[in-house]
């Protein structure tokens, strides 16, 4: 009789990754003044009055302060459009992204 030999199918599973995050940081500047900076964290980040105004001081306190994570599209879109309306008004207000380790 003929020996049967019988191997066991194998299914691969595609391994989704999640998408690396960059965070979305605000430089402080001596010229912008902070009730802009705070309109534009509420307007762009969709950050609370309250939120907002602690992002504005931690940046005017420490240099830099992290504003919000995203993808990397995101982060950049939104740091760009925000550093944009800190130029349309004549304002040096500058966001910057960089990878979350």
């Amino acid at each position: 009789m003929p020996e049967t030999v019988l191997k066991p199918r194998t299914k691969t599973q595609p391994k989704t990754e999640r998408p690396k995050l960059y965070k979305v940081i605000l430089v402080n500047d001596d010229f912008t003044p902070r009730e802009f900076v705070v309109t534009v964290l509420k307007g762009e980040f969709k950050l609370s009055e309250d939120q907002a105004h602690r992002v504005m001081i931690t940046a005017h306190t420490r240099g830099v302060c992290v504003v919000a994570v995203f993808t990397k599209d995101v982060a950049e879109t939104k740091a760009t459009r925000a550093t944009d309306a800190g130029k349309a008004k004549g304002y040096p207000l500058l966001f910057t992204v960089e990878p979350e380790e």
